[in-house]
């Protein structure tokens, strides 16, 4: 179950995508990077959303009082900040108006349509599929690696305190795909329960990608 799990993390994953092959190789414009953050940021939002829900569906204290850190690691607590104020340094780091972000100004249709989708996934499955869907972790660490090796590289006009948040996602990523893996190992028992988490992987993998084909195809003209 583990390695059908990881096979279909690492196939399925939007590092694979043209969009982002082409961001790792220094081929995006300014604009094509700001066009990605704007929209990314709407996902970012939402994740202490779709994580509220799952939390909602733990019935073990010990699972809540795990996974109540996801949310605190993007809205932050009284004390420290979290990812959505990271990622909104890392707009103005790109040449984007704070407001502009977080009135979602540049939002496309595709991606509000793609992430809202993810947050009712989360919403309406069991534990177990939206659990599983968060998978995706599996990958992010290397990724965010990737970019933080790129953007001094091939963006040199981007401030390196706008790339912290990729910084921080390295070790979360890892706890987090760690974690989600191990319970869903444990929860996957009937070949059923197997074939949802992975179906519910695979619907992940799809939002990931749907994001960035409606970016790409904002950047060509193909959208408004």
């Amino acid at each position: 179950m583990e390695a059908e799990l990881r096979r279909l993390a690492a196939s399925r994953y939007h590092d694979r995508h043209p969009f982002n092959r082409r961001m790792h190789e220094g081929d995006l414009s300014p604009d094509e990077l700001r066009t990605w953050v704007a929209n990314r940021f709407y996902y970012q939002c939402h994740i202490p959303i779709k994580d509220a829900f799952i939390l909602s569906k733990l019935e073990s204290a010990a699972h809540r009082r795990s996974w109540i850190r996801r949310i605190q690691d993007h809205d932050g607590t009284t004390d420290a900040e979290g990812g959505i104020e990271r990622w909104l340094r890392l707009g103005e780091a790109v040449g984007l108006d704070r407001c502009e972000l977080t009135e979602h100004r540049r939002l496309l249709p595709g991606v509000r349509l793609a992430v809202d989708g993810y947050v009712n996934f989360c919403r309406t499955r069991s534990a177990l599929e939206a659990v599983a869907s968060s998978l995706t972790e599996l990958c992010a660490p290397q990724i965010m690696l990737t970019r933080l090796d790129a953007f001094p590289r091939c963006y040199p006009w981007i401030a390196a305190e706008g790339l912290e948040y990729f910084q921080r996602r390295v070790p979360q990523g890892r706890r987090d795909g760690s974690e989600a893996l191990t319970w869903v190992k444990q929860w996957a028992i009937t070949a059923e329960q197997q074939e949802r988490a992975l179906a519910a992987l695979s619907f992940k993998c799809d939002v990931l990608w749907s994001l960035l084909d409606s970016v790409q195809h904002a950047g060509d003209g193909s959208t408004r």
